[in-house]
């Protein structure tokens, strides 16, 4: 087995329709992506296997929809407008605004989120005799400025210019917290409870690289979870296991290509907080954070809006502010994660291999492929087409009957179909089908009144 490289992975994605560049055909859009035929059905498996083992497993935890434009009061409340930024220079020599810790990351150093203008300019000043523009090589650099990430729009009576701004949400989170007390007061949820969201964001990212990895459109699935102030550290560690296990046992990567990282420097709120990273090609990063962020969201919603947003407790005849502890991530980064960990180029004899995506048939974009064995026969043609028509509403599935068998094969091993049906003369004469297994390549026979019971043994989650 050869070892994957993200340009290995790039190229696959757009050949086998999982990603493809944005607008490609004007030349495409830096950092912005479309998700093909098979990637579509990926993405929609990844979310829907996190919904049900967040939404449906646990039953102190409800789902949310919130909207993208939000009053703009929200993103004064949440710190993004004055804080939500990213350390922007700019080469002299050809004019490449470049991210600041990027750069900084690629000679040993790291800057922290917290770090102020002064403060990361003179980090950038210490290392600038190493650092080199990487689009034209020189060293002639600009003083570091913040440079806001919130994209501005316009809505309605919101003009979008500076006086009366309006934005794409930055992070979904705001929506779970200033919905918080509406999904209190029409449910009978009591602390703790979480409530879960996925939807799409937007960055205004400064420079874009690796892939789908950092993107300026991008979806967030994330869990707000809140509970006593006095039980925060304990549900922190609670979830930290939970999400862990998740990537493990539900998502079926490798325990190797995983670790933990640790927060050094925390936000002035936050009480704890760690990234789960994953081993890509282009090392360990992250794919989901961890963080007990204390009570100061809802508190900050309460002092701008005005609304009291506090929690009685019968229990104890108490109000407070609830704290919360957040589990977030991005569906691409999972994405991007899933078909590393799946892609596998495999020697096949001394002139052959094949490529085959070994996902977990929960997570596979077409569960089940059909294939008359020849093209050429009408009596194969339509049993298969009956059988095609027996299984395709149960799961998802494709019909083939272009080229030979082997090919067709190759064809499903690459895009992770786990179960190929092979519809032969044995289907006429004795009620049979041949089902070929994606990893092992064997072939097992099945009786047709028993096949959909026989994949739903492998393929139901």
């Amino acid at each position: 087995m050869s070892e994957v490289t993200l340009e290995s992975l790039v190229s696959f994605c757009k050949r086998r329709g999982f990603v493809y560049p944005s607008s490609e055909i004007y030349g495409g859009l830096a950092a912005v992506y479309d998700y093909g035929p098979y990637g579509v059905e990926l993405i929609n498996n990844i979310k829907q296997i996190w919904w049900r083992e967040l939404v449906y497993r646990y039953d102190n935890i409800s789902g949310l929809d919130s909207a993208i434009f939000m009053n703009p009061r929200v993103w004064q409340a949440s710190g993004h407008v004055a804080g939500f930024s990213d350390p922007l220079t700019e080469c002299r020599y050809c004019h490449t605004r470049l991210r600041v810790d990027h750069l900084l990351e690629g000679v040993g150093a790291e800057a922290s989120d917290t770090m102020s203008e002064t403060e990361i300019n003179q980090l950038f000043d210490d290392y600038r005799h190493l650092v080199v523009c990487p689009e034209c090589g020189h060293r002639d650099f600009t003083q570091v400025r913040h440079f806001n990430l919130l994209v501005h729009s316009n809505l309605g009576n919101f003009t979008g210019n500076d006086s009366n701004p309006v934005y794409l949400r930055g992070e979904t989170c705001q929506g779970i917290y200033v919905n918080y007390k509406n999904i209190l007061d029409s449910t009978r949820l009591r602390l703790p409870f979480g409530i879960a969201q996925i939807g799409k964001a937007f960055r205004n990212e400064i420079t874009a690289r690796q892939f789908i990895f950092r993107t300026r459109e991008f979806e967030q699935m994330e869990l707000q979870y809140f509970v006593r102030p006095t039980n925060d550290l304990v549900d922190f560690n609670l979830w930290k296991q939970r999400r862990w296990d998740y990537y493990i046992n539900i998502l079926g990567i490798d325990p190797a290509n995983l670790r933990w990282h640790e927060h050094e420097k925390l936000a002035f709120y936050a009480k704890a907080a760690c990234d789960i990273e994953y081993n890509f090609p282009f090392g360990f990063q992250e794919i989901e954070g961890v963080h007990a962020r204390g009570d100061y969201d809802l508190t900050q919603h309460q002092k701008f809006s005005g609304q009291e947003l506090d929690y009685y407790d019968q229990a104890v005849d108490q109000k407070f502010i609830p704290h919360i502890i957040e589990s977030s991530s991005g569906v691409g980064r999972v994405f991007l994660m899933l078909l590393n960990e799946a892609y596998h180029e495999e020697k096949l004899g001394e002139n052959d291999k094949r490529v085959v995506l070994k996902l977990k048939p929960a997570l596979a974009p077409v569960k089940v492929a059909v294939f008359p064995l020849l093209r050429n026969k009408p009596e194969l043609i339509k049993a298969a087409q009956e059988v095609f028509d027996q299984v395709k509403m149960r799961w998802r599935c494709e019909f083939d009957d272009n080229g030979n068998v082997g090919k067709r094969y190759r064809r499903q091993d690459e895009i992770g179909t786990p179960y190929c049906l092979t519809v032969d003369f044995d289907t006429l004469e004795k009620g049979t089908v041949t089902v070929r297994d994606r990893d092992t390549m064997k072939q097992t026979t099945v009786q047709l009144n028993e096949l959909v019971s026989y994949l739903s043994s492998k393929l139901d989650y």
